[in-house]
């Protein structure tokens, strides 16, 4: 099948954040044509789809240059497209099969919520690695003046990022990325990039960065996005059961409105969900 682009976290073409996505009838290709495919579309995820049954879809995620084990966008994307040709129906339950494991896909009028996957504990940066951090970034402020009242850490609902507060709209504005040192930095924490936020009365800002796997900059990431939410739940930022919206992708002229909703199960477990729409290119 020839892949389709669908902007996620858009409901209109050219917002958001583009995905490739690919379905398949029989079988995924070899390894090697979706890697040549993903090279292809040019975009930082492109998801690779079996349909197992109505319900269960198997999806592989690669990048331009290395495969991923999940992709919050392309998730997005590939249900708001399955949706769009009339192969799974609004207000359903899906399961999409992932490398990460299996994710749950709520389908509630047109909006497409994903689970991610079990928080883990939230790992805080060194003062060494924090300094580091803002080295990544061109600052040359004390930390107390950049991060706040809050503190740079590795927060993980499926992948791994470095959570990194900042205290203004204008701090995460003039970011200055140097991209080498971001992935090094990447590289020996062990994650995918860099989140950059800052808690604003409207929204929550974000800019997201993550050269160790080829993408300078991204317009939308839901896996980030979850990560964010539990970092501020366990900061005491949000609360239980209400939406949230993240906006990401405003300094490259992208918009995209990503929602999460984090709650408890009857065990107290923490379930967190990302939400947002989708937009097939014709």
């Amino acid at each position: 099948m020839k892949p389709v682009t669908v902007d996620a976290f858009s409901p209109v073409p050219y917002g958001g954040n583009p995905a490739g996505v690919a379905v398949y009838e029989h079988a995924l290709p070899s390894e090697a044509e979706m890697r040549s495919i993903a090279h292809e579309m040019g975009y930082s995820e492109t998801a690779f789809v079996l349909p197992l049954s109505k319900t269960r879809f198997l999806i592989r995620y690669f990048t331009p240059v290395e495969e991923v084990p999940l992709c919050g966008h392309a998730t997005i994307g590939t249900f708001a497209y399955l949706l769009s040709i009339g192969m799974i129906a609004d207000d359903s339950s899906l399961i999409a099969e992932t490398k990460a494991g299996d994710i749950g896909v709520i389908i509630e009028n047109s909006l497409i919520w994903l689970d991610m996957a079990k928080p883990k504990e939230l790992k805080y940066l060194s003062d060494a690695d924090s300094n580091e951090l803002l080295n990544c970034f061109g600052f040359d402020k004390p930390a107390s003046s950049c991060f706040g009242a809050l503190c740079p850490a590795i927060s993980d609902t499926g992948l791994a990022d470095i959570m990194l507060p900042l205290a203004s709209q204008a701090l995460l504005n003039g970011l200055k990325p140097d991209m080498a040192r971001i992935a090094a930095l990447s590289k020996r924490l062990c994650v995918t990039g860099v989140h950059a936020f800052v808690n604003a009365e409207d929204a929550i800002h974000c800019r997201n960065f993550a050269p160790l796997y080829g993408i300078d900059e991204e317009a939308a990431t839901g896996t980030s996005n979850g990560a964010l939410t539990y970092y501020l739940y366990k900061n005491r930022l949000i609360e239980p059961d209400r939406i949230n919206l993240f906006i990401q992708g405003e300094a490259m002229n992208r918009p995209s409105r990503i929602y999460s909703r984090l709650s408890m199960d009857e065990t107290s477990d923490i379930l967190i969900r990302i939400g947002g729409n989708g937009a097939v290119r014709e």
